[in-house]
């Protein structure tokens, strides 16, 4: 087999009808890369019956279709055909087309379709067009089709995929295309015939089976034709008893149908009757029901009448009540009113009273804050007093408890120099209107205490012991264990007269004055 031409539309890069001669001799296509060459081979491989959508280097087999540019649109199927010239040779399958030396075969692929295989213009299976090429010792895993890698993979091939390629390059992968094919047709036909002799077996035991039924039907068939005798004379000699039977019942009948019409008689009669005791009975129903209804009427006039007398009753009863409760709260009052009069009368005269004492404590309520602030003058100054008798106490203590004592001039007690700068100091008008403390006496104006300011000396930078004086013997010997302790001296530090914080109570009278004055 000689391959002429090929000629390919819309597969792969090959947009347009594009048609590849293949002269005697070598015919060789050179480019750059990625211009198509490897898409020829795999057009020559994709015809011949390639099924592997790998082996076309793509994810599916519709991947052959043109998938389209920026420039031109996608298209919709790829044909590829072959020409091929058999050298007077004969094409299994083909028996019509085989007076020609000419071999056409057409692969056509549409997008859902699949592939479709056409050879001289019939429509053929894809493994009659592969028989066609394993007979003329090609296809589409012919090892004379070399792609790039083909070669390293033939010399590192596996003995079984070298015998496979000297058979196909012998021209013998047909036959044992071929034996394949009749190996599995000869294991199917086993298989049929196991099959058979099975069914055959199943046949035969449903045939017995059969046999038996068609003995129990024939069997069956003489049984209901016997029963269908007997039936008949039991049908008739039912009939039989039955004409009797219903001669009987008409005899009867005519009886009971006289019978009936003498009752239907004597019914009509007694309906007669009833219809007019009826009518008398209903009559009387409605004189009744007339006089129970007047009845009821008088009854329940009654009932009404009686209702009404007892509530006329009651209802004087409650006026006469109510009378008697007026008169007792007319006179009741009366005396309230007289009451109120005389509470009047004295509430004018208390008021009276209450506005001449209140006149006359507005009166001396001057002279009452004047008393006040001249009680707070005295109290200051008696606090003054005492504080100057304790600080003198505690100096002169403190002078008698220490013999060493330098001689000092007297200093001017802290509390004389506050008296006598209070005195100095003016008075101010508002000391009779003084803030009062939470107890309810008034502050009074101290001058703000001053504070002891510390020496700014600079501390020495060594710290060196001071030299110690050595104490004088003491004056009294010894005391010994058991006798009272003797009062120790005071420091000089503490000899200073101090301030006494406290204060003599108040008398009660004088309280309830500066309450008074305050307010």
């Amino acid at each position: 087999m000689q391959i002429k031409r090929l000629r390919l539309t819309g597969f792969k890069s090959f947009v347009e009808p594009t048609e590849l001669r293949i002269e005697p001799g070598l015919t060789g296509v050179v480019g750059p890369n990625g211009c198509g060459k490897s898409n020829l081979l795999e057009a020559i491989r994709w015809v011949m019956g390639e099924s592997s959508p790998k082996s076309m280097r793509g994810g599916g087999m519709e991947d052959v279709i043109f998938a389209g540019t920026s420039s031109r649109p996608a298209r919709d199927f790829a044909e590829v055909a072959i020409h091929c010239d058999t050298e007077g040779g004969g094409v299994a399958g083909l028996s019509d087309a085989t007076e020609g030396r000419d071999l056409e075969i057409i692969r056509r692929i549409e997008r859902g379709a699949g592939s479709a295989y056409r050879a001289n213009g019939r429509d053929v299976r894809a493994k009659d067009v592969a028989l066609i090429f394993a007979d003329a010792a090609t296809g589409a895993h012919s090892p004379a089709l070399v792609s790039q890698g083909k070669i390293a993979n033939v010399i590192a091939a596996k003995p079984t995929d070298r015998r496979a390629m000297l058979e196909e390059a012998a021209g013998i992968a047909g036959l044992h295309v071929r034996r394949k094919d009749a190996e599995q047709k000869l294991r199917a036909t086993e298989t049929n015939l196991t099959r058979l002799s099975e069914i055959v077996a199943d046949m035969e035991v449903r045939a017995n089976a059969l046999r038996r039924q068609a003995r129990a039907a024939e069997k069956y068939k003489k049984l209901s034709d016997e029963i269908r005798v007997a039936e008949g004379r039991l049908i008739y000699a039912r009939w039989r008893d039955a004409a009797e039977a219903a001669d009987h019942a008409r005899r009867d009948a005519d009886a009971a149908e006289t019978a009936v019409k003498t009752a239907q008689t004597e019914l009509e009669t007694v309906s007669a009757a009833q219809v007019e005791v009826a009518t008398r009975l209903g009559t009387a129903r409605a004189d009744a029901q007339a006089q129970r209804d007047a009845l009821a009427e008088a009854t329940a006039t009654l009932v009404r009448l009686q209702g009404e007398e007892r509530a006329a009753r009651q209802r004087l009863d409650d006026l006469a009540a109510q009378q008697a409760r007026l008169a007792d709260d007319r006179a009741r009052e009366g005396e309230l009113a007289r009451d109120a009069h005389a509470a009047l009368t004295a509430l004018d005269k208390e008021t009276k009273d209450l506005t001449q004492q209140v006149a006359a404590h507005d009166a001396g309520k001057a002279a009452l804050a004047d008393a006040h602030q001249a009680a707070q003058i005295r109290l200051r100054d008696a606090e003054v007093a005492l504080a100057q008798a304790r600080a003198k106490a505690a100096s002169e203590a403190a002078d008698r408890a220490s013999p060493f004592r330098r001689a000092t001039p007297p200093r001017r007690p802290f509390a004389a120099s506050v008296r006598t700068r209070r005195a100095s100091m003016p008075r101010s008008p508002r000391s009779a209107t003084a803030p009062h403390s939470p107890r309810g006496r008034p502050k009074a104006p101290w001058p703000p205490r001053r504070r002891r300011r510390r020496s700014r000396r600079p501390k020495p930078r060594c710290k060196m012991p001071r030299p110690t004086a050595k104490r004088p013997p003491p004056s009294s010997p010894p005391r010994k264990r058991g006798s009272p302790k003797r009062a120790r001296p005071l420091p000089r530090s503490r000899a200073r007269p101090v301030r006494s914080n406290v204060r003599s109570p108040r008398p009660r009278a004088m309280r309830s004055v500066s309450s008074t004055g305050c307010a």
